[in-house]
């Protein structure tokens, strides 16, 4: 396979694609890869009702529409290994055929980001003026539910690689 490094965002997502097209089946019905996806599903959950709770989710949206915020820029989606975008295949997110605005990540749509499993950089960063915002038990607390979405990702995508028989590098 060649590196994920050097293959555009498109072409990633295409692997993904036909990842999913040949492997769902088998990965599926991998016990730990559906325990884990299950788990993934309740810490996404977790995690943005803690996000939305704490009107994170609406102080980004405020940021991208009325600042044009740069934490979902264009070249985030490079973050992204096929291996990622084929968990969100599993979690039944819907990838993009094109990017939605020019000077956004790939994935930014309308409504937020469309992808479920997102890369720990999306999922942790907090600008400062949201770090701010929040009193310590609030950041403390959010911090804890993401770390818990993070740590039960980096199971699965380690699940998912070795269904996949792949080597760590390989991404």
């Amino acid at each position: 396979m060649e590196s994920h490094k050097y293959l555009s965002i498109e072409e990633k997502i295409e692997e993904a694609r036909a990842l999913y097209a040949a492997w769902s089946d088998r990965l599926c019905s991998d016990e730990r890869v559906r325990d884990l996806l299950v788990r993934m599903e309740e810490r996404i959950k977790a995690s943005m009702g803690a996000m939305r709770a704490l009107r994170v989710v609406q102080a980004c949206k405020w940021c991208e529409e009325q600042e044009g915020g740069s934490c979902c820029g264009a070249g985030i989606e490079n973050r992204y290994d096929p291996l990622q975008l084929l968990i969100n295949l599993l979690l039944n997110a819907s990838l993009p055929d094109r990017r939605k605005y020019p000077d956004s990540c790939y994935f930014l749509e309308t409504d937020g980001c469309c992808l479920e499993a997102r890369h720990v950089l999306c999922v942790n960063y907090l600008c400062k003026r949201l770090e701010e915002s929040l009193a310590g038990e609030e950041l403390e607390a959010l911090q804890t539910i993401v770390g818990e979405e993070l740590d039960t990702g980096f199971a699965l995508h380690e699940a998912v690689r070795k269904g996949l028989g792949r080597r760590s590098g390989d991404g």
